[in-house]
């Protein structure tokens, strides 16, 4: 791991999903599940820690496939191998058409070329890393003056320097706060920055927008991510590193300062693309549905090991505990392998919007996407009144140092928060992320990164939850979230 480690009717159904598993699972000659016990949940758990499924399906992701950027040659080849892997487990699988956005990066470059003091024929280079929807320089680049601004509120009060100039939002990410199990918020402050800024910074007429990466541990690696840029005012935007966004400070607090920017991205036709679905029926309340998840797309600097293959394969991994155990639960549990999370999540909202009748049948949703750090337990959305029925998960997970359970009345996470408004409670593994700011978005979000040890504990802590939840007899109640 890195230097710390990561602690944010069924009608129209039926006729979509209502698919039987095949023999691996329908044809089974064990009886009925054996119910949602503290003994069946001890064997989930045992058999969780001693496999290495879901790092085999991370290695094949990210090892065989790597980027997977919605659009890509990559993506699509994700929907088709977690499908078959789904398959061989004897799942009848849904492919459900997904439109997606098709963005692609082209050439990225950025220059200081003058600078209070610079001697004669010296310029520098910055590394940085165009940001999703970023708009184009011309072929040539441009070369514009730099305005480094620390707040939203700064950079209205320079509203007059802004037009014709390229902004640098300079905010640092704080690693304070996610050192104390705090990394969730942190980011929250941070991409805040990323996706509001250049749309803010274009309608002031900037000529382009920087943010300092949204990460810690500075190893001059700039963190891509998405913006709110629209056409009409779609103006290059990247990401510096850390380094060369506080280089560039200290050179603007000496005098004027000049930069030469090249971006090529291009903005392609929607695309066609997938979420994948699975279904392991319930034996007597099969239209009740349990969802375990992750995405399939991730940022195309590296392979997406974290965010979120290793999620992918966590949810994965859910049935291969469940089929070695000839575990078969009373609900339905749906693995949905979303596509398009990173810069649209449009997978999230076609399932949703095909579900929107139905979501009174789902009982909760699980996603991983939080990296796969070691895992405390797990945060969930329902009624505080039904905290007290999640007693024998805890108990189960105890030995694995995985019992705390954290209600809140929201947990909004990306693909999950349509269904949670819906009233469907989510729940998401309760992770280490101190470190995972460190390479999340960036070239360095790679298999190595990925402790096997922590992986099958979250595959645990995934498959126990997923298996009370399709078990329990008491009704955990609906997620109420807030009005804002």
């Amino acid at each position: 791991m890195n230097r710390r480690t990561r602690l944010p009717a069924l009608g129209l159904m039926a006729a979509l999903f209502a698919s039987s598993f095949s023999a691996p699972f329908a044809t089974s000659a064990q009886a009925a599940s054996p119910g949602n016990d503290p003994a069946a949940l001890a064997k989930i758990r045992d058999a969780a820690m001693t496999s290495d499924y879901a790092w085999e399906r991370t290695a094949d992701m990210t090892d065989l496939i790597g980027p997977r950027l919605s659009g890509s040659a990559g993506a699509a080849a994700a929907v088709n191998q977690v499908a078959d892997a789904m398959r061989k487990l004897g799942a009848k699988v849904t492919l459900q058409p997904v439109k997606v956005p098709h963005w692609v990066r082209g050439a990225e470059t950025g220059e200081l070329v003058d600078y209070k003091g610079r001697p004669d024929g010296i310029t520098q280079r910055v590394v940085l890393t165009a940001l999703g929807g970023s708009g184009a320089t011309p072929n040539e680049g441009l070369v514009a003056p730099v305005i480094v601004v620390s707040s939203f509120d700064e950079l209205k009060a320079r509203a007059a320097e802004v037009k014709g100039r390229i902004v640098l939002f300079d905010v640092p990410f704080d690693q304070h706060m996610a050192d104390r199990g705090l990394a969730g918020p942190a980011y929250g402050q941070g991409s805040n920055f990323r996706t509001n800024g250049p749309r803010m910074a274009a309608e002031m007429g900037a000529a382009a927008a920087l943010v300092r990466s949204v990460g810690g541990a500075n190893y001059r690696l700039p963190h891509t991510g998405n913006t709110a840029l629209q056409d009409g005012a779609r103006i290059p935007a990247a990401a510096v590193s850390v380094e060369d966004a506080m280089l560039m400070r200290r050179l603007a607090e000496r005098g004027p300062l000049r930069m030469r920017l090249l971006l090529t991205p291009k903005i392609l036709p929607d695309a066609d693309s997938f979420n994948v679905i699975a279904d392991f029926p319930g034996t007597d309340k099969p239209d009740e549905v349990v969802i375990v998840s992750g995405h399939l797309d991730s940022w195309d600097l590296a392979t997406g090991a974290h965010d979120d293959a290793a999620g992918v394969a966590s949810a994965m991994a859910v049935f291969d505990v469940l089929k070695k155990l000839d575990y078969r639960p009373r609900r339905t549990i749906r693995l949905i392998a979303w596509m398009n999370e990173e810069n649209g999540t449009r997978g999230a909202r076609t399932y949703l919007e095909a579900q929107q009748a139905n979501a009174g049948s789902h009982v909760g949703a699980i996603e991983s996407d939080n990296g796969v750090g070691r895992p405390f337990g797990m945060r969930a959305s329902v009624p505080a009144a039904s905290t007290r029925l999640f007693a024998p998960l805890q108990a189960a997970l105890l030995p694995i140092g995985a019992a705390v359970f954290q209600r809140q009345d929201a947990l909004s996470t990306g693909d999950l928060s349509g269904l949670e408004r819906a009233g469907v409670p989510s729940f998401a593994p309760l992770v280490d992320t101190s470190a995972y700011f460190d390479y999340h978005h960036t070239a360095a979000d790679t298999l190595d990164k990925v402790d096997p040890d922590n992986l099958r504990r979250n595959v645990a802590v995934m498959t126990a939850t997923a298996w009370f939840l399709a078990n329990v007899e008491e009704p955990i109640g609906r997620a109420n979230v807030p009005a804002k």
